[in-house]
């Protein structure tokens, strides 16, 4: 994602450190839509959701091993039905992985960096192994970072394993497997209040344990602020500071993949999958209380008597298993037909736990915490199972010029909710807890028909136009009762306007997510110059929009229909390489999306949105992108530009904008002994060491500034990596 971000106009990513780990900061935008609308696949293997904690799919960083991707390619416009998607509503990115090398051999690499950063890149590949034409390679990367504020590290192990085995010379069988192990402290989100007047190292409290304690009694007992800290942040700005957070993330993805050519103009392509995904996300809950250690009471030299917070830890279980069928087929009068289904069903589980903070110290965050030590709160279940079929022909008119016509079906059912709510003995037993929002049913998203229309026509030489028309349908979200969805942290404590109540409301209501998608486009290439431009229209029908404000103990939450949305862009770039070895690229964004309702209820109140920008959305984009080789050596410079982003639906409130830069420096020293293409690269991020919101994660606000979910990017940093072939 970070290439596509460099190199492709329209296309940006931004995280909260260097290295995009933090899944949880991480935002990529694509020609107006996000990571949780656009269809992701590995080596034709549905990934589903890319967003954070997915319980719907698994993150492509999550998957594979960077370095172990060979390819990539982003679909021209929204339709690629032959992607399978349920989250797909405006294009795919198809990732392809490495195949072993005939020769046996390897590579490794090593990077050290700011921040006491470090990773480790290893892989051996087998050669042909026999007259077969049997081959594989494994795999292992480790990275490793201290956090760029606070305290704690970033640690992710990963290691992959792919096998090919060609069938004679009709087909081959291909075996992939990945593995990932993420353990990371987090970085504390904020608001922007938080940002102005703490500035971008405002974090967690560890390793103060006595300060965090105070400001979780002035958060849960109070309406107050400590002292010293009056006019400078509120009430709710307090009781998001907590002691710290973390995550840890496993993943575990497997597929098997049998392409065989039935007879001469017939081809099948036939994968089985399957994914499992563990893992905790928390982080300190200033609005409970540890009742071994008594009541909770301010001391009089400004100490809290007991423990007025506890770790609130989510326990994350999901399980997908799937398979594709494809079959593609040369047809008479230059005709191409593809056709394929598309099955999987998905089991998601989160235990929401409670475990007691000590008196004087604090919770080990990372731990593999077992449920005999905690108090759970309550469980959420999911079962998902989706189907999707679709059939296409491309008609070659006339040689370079080619006619797509096809439509894809998709229906997805999913039963779930709250299985078990222990509020009411957690009230006994002294924690002080707070309504759940539990809510327990069933959605279904379903099209029959889905249409996709391309023209591509290749002239001159160095000309192709083309146009894409699309629509689609996005499947609802489901995660648990505390994230934004149908099941979402509905209602409030309230008779009549229970979760339960709106849910079941909501079910009559509530259609699927649907775009039409409009896109129209120039490219020219030539030795000297490279050019394309495109202009793009998306149309909205059911906008969905999880609305949220407030803090934990008291938030509100709707999700709602807010209408129609509409969609204006265009994507310029050009390329220019005036003498050997340099190239420079310049290239320009627009994304107009506003929304088109008159009439949104919130709270019992209507709010007229009608224009106002899509949330977390830029409307601006610019890269300008120096290369220069030279022998061996290469130089590149690289900036980009962020234009702000609205963080409310009344657009009150907005990110500012930011120019961003980054420098590169490589140096291919070739062979020397048995190693080969030893190179070493050095490379700087945040150049000009900009102070800037990077990521934007969780439901937005009607108005105000009362959503933490802010996320500043890392600083200024330093990293140089050496590595080779054998």
């Amino acid at each position: 994602m970070q290439i596509l971000a460099q190199t492709t106009p329209g296309v940006n990513f931004t995280s909260s450190d260097a290295f995009g780990l933090d899944t949880w900061a991480n935002n990529f935008y694509m020609r107006g839509f996000t990571q949780d609308q656009i269809g992701a696949m590995l080596d034709g293997m549905p990934l589903g959701g890319q967003g954070y904690l997915n319980s719907n799919g698994v993150a492509i960083t999550q998957a594979i091993i960077q370095d172990d991707i060979g390819g990539m390619s982003m679909s021209q416009g929204a339709g690629a039905l032959d992607t399978f998607s349920a989250q797909n509503l405006g294009g795919a990115i198809s990732y392809i992985s490495s195949t072993p090398k005939d020769k046996a051999g390897g590579k490794i690499s090593q990077t050290f960096g700011s921040y006491q950063a470090f990773r480790t890149y290893a892989r051996v590949d087998s050669g042909i192994l026999n007259n077969t034409g049997t081959k594989f390679y494994a795999s292992f990367a480790r990275t490793n970072s201290n956090l760029w504020k606070g305290v704690g590290y970033q640690n992710e192990l990963q290691a992959d394993a792919k096998l090919v085995q060609p069938v004679g010379d009709r087909g081959k069988i291909t075996a992939f497997f990945g593995y990932g192990n993420f353990t990371q402290a987090n970085y504390m989100p904020m608001n922007l209040n938080t940002w102005r007047k703490m500035g971008r190292n405002a974090t967690f409290l560890k390793p103060d344990y006595e300060k965090a304690k105070l400001w979780a009694y002035y958060a849960q007992y109070t309406n107050n602020v400590p002292p010293g800290y009056e006019g400078i942040l509120s009430n709710d700005d307090i009781g998001n500071y907590v002691w710290d957070g973390s995550q840890i993330q496993r993943t575990y993805l497997s597929y098997i993949n049998g392409h065989f050519d039935l007879f001469k103009n017939v081809r099948s392509d036939t994968t089985a999958y399957a994914g499992l995904t563990s893992g905790t996300s928390g982080y300190t809950n200033n609005f409970v209380t540890s009742p071994s250690y008594g009541a909770v009471s301010l001391n009089a030299d400004g100490t809290v008597s007991g423990v007025p917070m506890a770790l609130g830890m989510p326990h994350l279980y999901g399980q997908r298993l799937g398979f594709t069928q494809k079959f593609s087929i040369d047809a008479p009068k230059n005709n191409h037909i593809d056709t394929g289904i598309w099955y999987e069903n998905n089991y998601w589980s989160d235990d929401y736990r409670l475990y007691e903070d000590n008196l004087n110290s604090g919770h080990n965050s990372n731990s593999d915490f077992k449920k005999s030590q905690a108090h759970t709160w309550y469980d959420d279940s999911f079962n998902t199972n989706t189907f999707q079929f679709f059939l296409q022909d491309r008609w070659t008119i006339i040689p370079g010029m080619t006619l797509l016509a096809g439509f894809k079906s998709l229906t997805q059912t999913t039963h779930g909710g709250t299985k078990a709510d222990y509020t009411a003995q957690l009230e006994a037993e002294g924690w002080n807890p707070y309504y759940r929002h539990a809510v327990n049913g069933t959605m279904t998203a379903s099209a029959a028909f889905l249409p996709h229309f391309n023209f591509d026509y290749n002239f001159l030489d160095n000309h192709e136009f083309y146009w894409d028309i699309a629509e689609n349908l996005r499947a609802y979200d489901f995660k648990t009762q505390t994230s934004g969805g149908p099941w979402g942290g509905l209602g409030k404590n309230s008779p009549g306007q229970m979760a339960q109540d709106v849910f079941d409301a909501n079910k009559d209501k509530l259609r699927p997510e649907r775009t039409w998608n409009y896109v129209v486009g120039y490219r020219y290439n030539s030795r000297i110059f490279s050019g394309s431009v495109d202009f793009y229209h998306t149309d909205y029908y059911n906008r969905l929009a999880t609305i949220t404000e407030g803090v934990s103990n008291n938030t509100y939450t709707a999700y709602m229909n807010v209408g129609r949305e509409t969609v204006n862009g265009a994507d310029i770039q050009g390329v220019i390489r005036p003498i050997k070895g340099l190239s420079i690229t310049n290239s320009f964004g627009w994304a107009d999306a506003r929304y088109q309702s008159r009439s949104v209820n919130y709270g019992g109140q209507n709010y007229d949105i009608k224009g106002k920008r899509q949330v977390y959305y830029p409307k601006f984009m610019y890269k300008a992108d120096l290369t220069y080789n030279w022998h061996r050596a290469t130089f590149n410079f690289n900036v980009n530009y962020l234009s702000s982003r609205p963080i409310t639906f009344m657009n009150d409130q907005k990110v500012p904008a930011y120019w961003l830069g980054t420098l590169g420096l490589a140096y291919n020293f070739g062979k020397i002994g048995f190693a080969q293409n030893i190179k070493t690269n050095f490379g700087v991020t945040n150049l000009f060491n900009k102070n800037y919101i990077g990521g934007i994660t969780g439901s937005a606000g009607i108005s105000g500034d009362d959503n933490y979910n802010l996320f500043v990017a890392a600083p200024r940093e330093f990293y140089g990596t050496v590595s080779a072939e054998f």
